[in-house]
């Protein structure tokens, strides 16, 4: 179980790495943003999250504020599994967890 915690909290981790990381390329590479490689990189990474963030969004939310919804829902998720694994770790004793 703490197995699978731990991969959840990393994978959550990379997704927010990636829109973070998206955004701030989206700043630098400004309206050429679309033919830069690592931008296309970080779009196909990005994409599960922010297409099940449309998802389950109702549709008066903007396709422009979708990746912050995302990064919303993401954080709030890594803070739940963080809880379950602390838990986790008082249950089965520190050893267990490092």
């Amino acid at each position: 179980m703490l197995l699978a915690v731990v991969i959840l909290k990393s994978l959550i981790e990379l997704s927010l790495m990636f829109i973070a990381g998206r955004f701030l390329l989206g700043l630098l590479a400004g309206a050429k943003r679309q033919t830069n490689v690592f931008w296309q990189l970080l779009d196909v990474a990005t994409k599960p999250v922010l297409w099940l963030t449309r998802r389950i969004s109702p549709k008066l939310i903007l396709d422009q504020h979708i990746p912050l919804a995302a990064a919303s829902w993401l954080i709030v998720a890594w803070v739940l599994v963080v809880k379950v694994k602390i838990d986790l770790c008082l249950q089965l004793g520190a050893a267990a967890c490092q």
